[in-house]
């Protein structure tokens, strides 16, 4: 028996069937468009969304025999909110997006009335408009219509998990995971449950929420006549950056995983231990069973990595794919002292400043597209060394995983920078497959997290060629070229 996987990302909905020895049978993917009303401003349509979400999933299912399928697991962009009618399921606006910079205000707002502290206290985050709670608040301050019937009950809040099973099923469950929840500012970390203090302080009513579900285990039954005749359990839910932390098999305190997304983000696992973090890593939920047993993990979350890859190939138009950025980069030896820094919705860990932006320096006469598309590989590499420099065990071999692991020019420079072995495995599709596994493991396809730690298999291991002076020196003008970044907007 087989199970689909749905990964509802930032920029497409990847579905993916995977057998029970861990490979994929079968995959469909479809883009959806990315809306920009005002500069900082990023929103998706959940139509959109559902419909890209439709033509994966159809397009995967086409390729294998359906009967087979066992479970649906489901993993999505973290922090975007939606609103939604419970009956028809319409939306009454578009979704506001993680990377959305609009509640800047609002954050600074916050942090000058003395609320920081205990907001990071009970959530482990940090006021920033990354996460979902200030996007609430600014629904309520600008669209007080809309929030009216938020307060009265006829609108649901959610991420697009809880999105996603409400158009499943018909409307008939509104859930979520506490990986998901744990990213609104409204979830306390220690109770492991939603705040009525924090629903309190962003003006959220609790009743709007979606109710907490183990992260495996059968929460719902998908509605053949919406979802293209599938009558399958949904049995595993998890937010992106978690469920590849569980995709890569990192069960054990101590292991570490980063993706290369849209943005990168590097976890490692705590365990039962709610670790904290004064250098700008965020304590989070990774999991929680259907024993009640709660895992957590700290992350470091960098907003723009293939995003800028992406900006080269959309905005810029230097290239023609992602695919081809190795090739162009290694026509050079190295950037001709070029530094972009990716500030392009402004910084996340370890620097946090909602206000910078992209920078482009060091550019001269000589400088070609080359030199800029590895300079954008190198911010990736520095990205990265700068969030691990903070991280426990930041010594490790790191396993890597995302589209952009695919680059082994990007793999080479990033084990060149951190001085470590980088691993990647032969399935870099890992968000995906940590769905499949929640979604199996909670419906017995797979029995245990030993027998999924076997799927795991090395395609390559990428160890440090460079000089550590030459790397060291390449990183000392990033860290100069981010000051200047910094505070622009």
């Amino acid at each position: 028996m087989s199970v689909l996987a749905i990964d509802a990302g930032t920029t497409g909905v990847t579905a993916v069937v995977v057998t029970p020895e861990g490979g994929i049978a079968a995959k469909g993917y479809e883009e959806f468009r990315q809306h920009f009303p005002r500069p900082g401003w990023v929103e998706h349509a959940p139509e959109e969304i559902w419909q890209a979400t439709l033509s994966a999933v159809r397009s995967a299912v086409d390729q294998v025999d359906a009967s087979e399928l066992r479970a649906v697991g489901i993993t999505n962009q973290r922090e975007t909110v939606l609103l939604w009618d419970r009956e028809t399921l319409g939306s009454p606006r578009r979704a506001i997006v993680w990377q959305d910079r609009r509640t800047a205000d609002i954050c600074a707002r916050l942090r000058d009335e003395g609320h920081e502290d205990r907001v990071r206290e009970l959530t482990g985050l940090r006021l920033d408009p990354y996460f979902s709670g200030t996007k609430l608040v600014w629904l309520a301050e600008n669209e007080p219509r809309t929030w009216a019937l938020v307060e009265e009950g006829r609108y649901a809040v959610g991420t697009v998990d809880s999105y996603l099973i409400a158009r499943m099923t018909r409307g008939l469950h509104h859930v979520t995971d506490v990986s998901n929840a744990c990213r609104t500012l409204l979830f306390d970390l220690t109770t492991g449950d939603w705040s009525d203090e924090l629903c309190s302080l962003f003006g959220v009513p609790r009743d709007a929420l979606p109710e907490l579900v183990p992260n495996w285990g059968e929460v719902a039954t998908t509605d053949p006549r919406t979802f293209l005749d599938l009558e399958l359990p949904i049995a595993g839910i998890a937010g992106d950056q978690q469920s590849a932390l569980f995709g890569q098999t990192c069960f054990d305190p101590g292991d570490a995983k980063c993706t290369y997304g849209t943005g990168s983000f590097i976890l490692t696992n705590t365990g039962t231990t709610l670790e904290r973090s004064d250098a700008g890593l965020l304590s989070t939920a990774a999991w929680r069973g259907p024993d009640g047993e709660l895992t957590y993990a700290l992350e470091g979350a960098i907003f723009v990595t293939g995003a800028a890859v992406q900006w080269l190939r959309d905005g810029l138009q230097i290239v023609g794919s992602a695919a081809e950025t190795a090739a162009i980069a290694s026509t050079v030896d190295d950037s001709d002292g070029v530094v972009f820094v990716p500030a392009l919705t402004g910084m996340g860990a370890p620097h946090w400043d909602p206000h910078a932006r992209g920078l482009i320096i060091g550019l001269t006469r000589g400088t070609t597209r080359a030199h800029v598309v590895r300079a954008t590989l190198e911010a990736i590499a520095f990205e990265v060394r700068d969030v691990l420099a903070t991280m426990p065990n930041g010594d490790a071999p790191l396993r890597v995983d995302g589209g952009a692991s695919a680059n082994d020019l990007l793999c080479q420079l990033q084990a060149d920078q951190l001085g470590l072995e980088v691993r990647r495995p032969e399935l870099v599709e890992t968000t995906a497959l940590g769905a499949a596994f929640l979604a199996g493991l909670g419906t017995g396809v797979w029995d245990s997290t030993d027998e999924l730690r076997e799927t795991w298999q090395l395609d390559r291991a990428f160890t440090p060629t460079a000089d550590r002076s030459a790397a060291d020196a390449a990183h000392g003008r990033w860290l100069d070229a981010v000051e200047r970044a910094k505070g622009w907007a």
